[in-house]
């Protein structure tokens, strides 16, 4: 079976590489950048601090910081009515998954048209987007290189996947030295999401060596570093760490896909506007539970990475490993316990289930499940 490989034409990381990132982007020749990014990092200073360096540049750029955490139909408008208006040439994104996923939403309409949600699905465009250049700030999302794209359609209530191959960046940054000031709570729930990554992705009927490769450097970097990050904000080496892990795993999702952490945790995060890496940190253990069935091997796998003895265990034995080892890792970052703290109510599930159920990230879940079986993993994850 043939696969294709996805990632950005060019990565540039490592503490205090920023400086390298922009004499790269000055070689490009672009003339004005539209700098997407939010309203906590635009009053940080850190948006102005990056047009600074691309004046320097002689380029020019405009700041449009509306992208809100699960960014809607209505920012991704907002930012491309800007970018027009001003007459950008590139887009640059600065931050998380956020400033990310709607900057890509902005650039693929700005030479597509038309709106975002024509875009849902696999492969929907018919031309590269506008060029866009990510700076990443937070170690989880890895969207600054992938070709998946997360919008909220809020009239649906639901998060829509765009899979795309030409909303993958034309290059990412990722310095740590950017990432020191995240609270310990979106250290931690960033995190999470990686691992999450990493894990879907090695269990996906998609998964190849190159991606199975990733896959399992990142599970043990994470596993390895995590609670470092999250317990000393300013150790740079493990922040390091996790920067080259939640890459290693954005390579593995990005060419192997997801699975029912994702297309579940969609649905919360849509439904009520939830943190994405706290939802699937959540659902993370239990969803594997349910996939126990049919890759307790490679879930065996996933025990070894995080560090588990699982000598002389059965295939069924290493993947409760696995399970107890992801349940151990949230705890330490103090993720919720369950979706009940995060304010999900249990008569919505059947909705929840349904719309999980058309979410493309579904689609190479190892194991095939029903309306109800959707159901009762949401449950049990109360």
């Amino acid at each position: 079976m043939s696969s294709t490989f996805f990632i950005p034409a060019v990565n540039i990381m490592g503490i205090g590489c920023l400086d390298e990132a922009m004499t790269a982007i000055g070689k490009y020749g672009f003339r004005k950048a539209l700098i997407v990014t939010d309203t906590g990092l635009a009053k940080a200073g850190v948006a102005s601090m990056i047009a600074e360096k691309l004046s320097m540049l002689d380029i020019d750029s405009v700041i449009f910081d509306g992208a809100k955490p699960n960014p809607s139909i209505a920012n991704v408008e907002s930012g491309l009515g800007l970018l027009k208006e001003s007459h950008c040439d590139f887009v640059v994104s600065l931050g998380g998954g956020s400033p990310h996923d709607c900057a890509k939403g902005i650039a693929l309409c700005a030479t597509n048209g038309g709106q975002i949600r024509d875009y849902e699905g696999v492969d929907q465009s018919s031309k590269p987007q506008l060029p866009l250049i990510a700076i990443n700030t937070t170690a989880g999302t890895a969207s600054e290189m992938t070709r998946f794209c997360i919008i909220t359609d809020e009239s649906r209530h639901v998060k829509m996947a765009i899979v795309d191959r030409n909303v993958t960046p034309l290059l990412s940054v990722n310095d740590p030295a950017l990432m020191v000031a995240m609270p310990q709570s979106l250290t931690a729930a960033t995190g999470m999401d990686a691992l999450t990554h990493a894990i879907e992705a090695y269990v996906s009927t998609a998964a190849n060596p190159i991606t199975d490769a990733c896959a399992l450097k990142a599970i043990t970097l994470i596993s390895n570093n995590l609670r470092l990050a999250v317990r000393d904000g300013s150790d740079l080496a493990a922040r390091e760490n996790m920067a080259y892990a939640q890459f290693l795993a954005g390579m593995a999702f990005n060419n192997a896909s997801l699975g029912y952490v994702h297309a579940m945790a969609h649905q919360l995060g849509g439904f009520y506007d939830l943190p994405h890496g706290v939802c699937n940190a959540v659902l993370l253990p239990h969803v594997q539970s349910f996939n126990a069935l049919v890759c307790a091997a490679r879930l065996t796998d996933v025990a070894h990475a995080m560090g588990a003895d699982v000598r002389g265990c059965t295939p069924e034995e290493g993947a409760q490993s696995a399970i107890e080892a992801i349940r151990s890792l949230s705890q330490d970052v103090q993720i919720p316990a369950g979706l009940r703290a995060l304010g999900a109510r249990l008569n919505d599930i059947p909705t929840l289930a349904t719309n999980a159920l058309k979410d493309a990230c579904g689609v190479t879940n190892p194991r095939v499940a029903d309306q109800r079986q959707i159901e009762e993993i949401f449950r049990s994850a109360f």
